[in-house]
């Protein structure tokens, strides 16, 4: 049976990218926000969305996101009710998906609500990935085209860095790409004592 590492970190952190680094070495990554992405546009989820939020909330047969994070991140009590549609499915969805990867040493789920779900309590281990507030901000300027103030929103839902820090096996402080690669190598090389 696999381990499972468990890979968060806050919004924009650059937790996907170090992700994607974990993956080109070998270790199976899910990836649960673009898994949740996916199921979102399944019929079944966009009519359970539907009947929550109204139908303001489906533009051409599709989920309007940018409708759907404004109701939800200034008002904890509708995200609470988006999150009881949603991570069901991605709970489903990432035990197939543990069934096909059960022959590798090592699995990895990648996802920002990790410590929010409980999710922490099912990993062998955990690593949080860290970088300056700002740098996070503009990264997210950049990636959602979006304000300050949105970002700033969504912050405030998750845990902050210190608690994840203090509940994690490693910490990857995501400043540099280089610095971060050797990092990860290093993650790896200790994974390869304990396999």
């Amino acid at each position: 049976m696999s381990k499972l590492i468990g890979l968060t970190g806050g919004i924009g952190s650059g937790k996907t990218t170090v992700a994607k680094m974990f993956a080109a070495k070998g270790i199976p990554v899910y990836i649960a926000d673009e898994e949740a992405k996916k199921l979102m546009n399944t019929s079944k989820i966009i009519q359970a969305i539907e009947n929550e939020f109204g139908k303001e909330v489906i533009n051409n047969g599709k989920i309007n996101r940018t409708f759907l994070a404004e109701k939800v991140f200034k008002n904890k009590e509708k995200l609470n009710d988006l999150n009881q549609i949603v991570h069901p499915a991605v709970k489903e969805d990432f035990k197939s998906w543990l069934k096909k990867n059960r022959d590798f040493p090592f699995v990895m789920k990648e996802t920002a609500i990790l410590f929010e779900t409980g999710g922490n309590k099912d990993c062998d281990l955990v690593i949080t990935v860290t970088a300056p507030l700002s740098e996070r901000i503009s990264r997210i300027i950049s990636r959602d085209n979006t304000n300050e103030q949105s970002i700033k929103d969504r912050i405030k839902n998750q845990l902050d860095d210190d608690f994840k820090i203090k509940h994690s096996d490693y910490v990857i402080q995501n400043s540099t790409l280089e610095s971060t690669e050797n990092q990860v190598d290093e993650i790896v090389k200790a994974l390869k004592k304990i396999q």
